[in-house]
């Protein structure tokens, strides 16, 4: 082709499109179309012009949610993770032990630290660290819970209790991407992420995945925003952050002068133009940038009326202790059971204030009295509204902390740790897997973080062998190749 040849086709349409490609989507479209060719000979021997075929969507294209329909009954219909970064201290809350007691300020045996991970205590002399508080039973289920959480002790029959938690990473962030995403590699999606992908969102006015964060009672970690990014999946499955303090979402609001028909219009525009747009370059992300433009417009309506809590009665307000939206884990925890309410799939709120590397007594004390009341308050709400059956609470971090002291304050710990879940599907009133006598190891029905994930997915009506997304020539799954439901906790 001369210069003159080119010049002529670059200025014409079809040359003006191809310019515009880039060389991944001018490939993509002549694999796909090259595709279509072999298919359409197949289907009709004697002509191509018979017969006509389309490349099926790529697994971010799809409309639907990837697991429809489900590979068994589901026991809940949403997840609310109560997520306390830092690492609550496990020896200080739900695992006390007697001979840790008897051994404080000795020194630790060496038979339980040779050899294990340690994240701040390496070349010290370990010494062996009492619980900080008294531990009763309570409720008809006797689970033994510390008397700083004296109201997540009158829901004692209604959580379960486990005790024998493992994880791989003892360092904040890394092991907060463990804890989300299944893997220390940044960058891969988030839990809620897969979730909405699994079985898309409920709610038609509001995000399938929602964050709410809050601080205070101790060292406040940073949270990185990839915690509930989407990774690989296609963006739309990010979670999207609220507050409960002012403005619950940043310029959801009309600009001055713009009303509800001439923003109609404006959305209407730009969907129209990105539609001409994606039909050239077939991109998944302009797909979500159209759905997201939409959702937010419809969020001008919905969030100020999920956010207005004038029509709850004075009784929810003083069950979760709280006035209004006043950014307080309290308040998180009651805009998550109206988002709850309003169909969203996946709920998360941080609370950064568990990091007590000194101080543990009054940091954990002090930390405790921020999420004690709104952690009940949530169980106990749902339940009179009959939605626990169908929405599982999780509570707990990305790590417990060491039986060793460390000053005095306790180091971060991987080997042996606790959480508790609620509702959806899990056996309430009972204590599930145990420590060691001085709260190391767990020894008793070891629960892995892939086992956590697996039997989430499991209660939300996926096998998590199944939940899959194909990236870079290979299938990636939460639970990775790992993951065991644990039935024994089950209903």
């Amino acid at each position: 082709m001369t210069r003159e040849e080119q010049a002529a086709f670059l200025a014409s349409p079809l040359g003006r499109q191809a310019h515009q490609q880039t060389r991944r989507q001018f490939f993509g479209a002549a694999t796909r179309g090259l595709g279509g060719v072999a298919l359409a000979s197949m289907l009709n021997p004697l002509g191509t012009g018979r017969a006509q075929a389309q490349a099926p969507p790529s697994p971010g294209d799809q409309a639907g949610p990837a697991m429809s329909p489900r590979q068994h009954v589901a026991k809940t219909k949403r997840v609310i993770f109560l997520y306390m970064a830092g690492g609550p201290s496990h020896l200080d809350l739900f695992d006390p032990k007697p001979r840790l007691q008897s051994m404080d300020g000795d020194a630790m045996p060496e038979s339980f630290t040779q050899g294990q991970p340690i994240a701040q205590l390496q070349g010290q002399a370990l010494k062996c660290m009492a619980p900080q508080f008294a531990f009763k039973q309570h409720g008809q289920s006797g689970q033994t819970i510390s008397s700083v959480l004296p109201h997540t002790a009158g829901i004692a029959d209604e959580i379960c209790l486990v005790k024998s938690m493992v994880t791989e990473q003892i360092n904040h962030d890394p092991a907060h991407t463990f804890m989300n995403t299944g893997t220390s590699i940044a960058g891969r999606p988030s839990m809620g992420s897969w979730v909405t992908y699994g079985l898309g969102n409920e709610s038609s006015n509001l995000p399938g995945f929602v964050v709410l964060t809050s601080a205070g009672g101790g060292q406040g970690q940073p949270i990185s925003a990839r915690q509930w990014h989407s990774g690989f999946l296609p963006s739309r499955f990010q979670g999207v952050p609220l507050r409960s303090k002012g403005a619950p979402v940043d310029y959801v609001a009309n600009p001055l002068g713009v009303g509800h028909e001439c923003q109609r219009s404006v959305i209407s525009s730009v969907g129209e133009l990105n539609q001409l747009r994606n039909h050239v370059v077939d991109d998944p992300e302009i797909a979500t940038r159209i759905s997201q433009y939409e959702m937010a417009f419809r969020m001008q309506t919905s969030v100020p009326e999920m956010a207005d809590l004038d029509g709850e009665p004075q009784s929810i307000k003083d069950l979760y202790g709280v006035e209004g939206l006043d950014g307080s884990f309290g308040a998180n925890c009651l805009l998550a059971r109206r988002l709850a309410e309003r169909g969203v799939r996946f709920i998360q709120l941080y609370h950064r204030g568990w990091d007590h590397h000194g101080k543990v007594k009054e940091g954990v004390a002090n930390a405790s009295a921020l999420v004690d009341q709104g952690s009940a308050a949530l169980v106990k709400d749902l339940k009179q509204r009959g939605m626990l059956d169908d929405t599982l609470v999780i509570w707990g971090g990305e790590f417990g902390r060491t039986p060793m002291a460390q000053g005095s304050g306790r180091d971060h710990h991987i080997k042996g740790f606790s959480m508790w879940m609620a509702g959806g599907g899990v056996r309430p009133g009972m204590s599930y897997g145990a420590t060691d006598d001085l709260g190391y190891h767990a020894v008793d029905n070891v629960v892995h973080v892939h086992d956590f994930h697996a039997t989430m997915l499991h209660l939300l009506g996926i096998e998590h062998t199944q939940l899959t997304y194909r990236y870079q020539g290979r299938d990636f799954r939460l639970t990775d190749v790992f993951g065991n439901v644990l039935n024994d906790i089950l209903t």
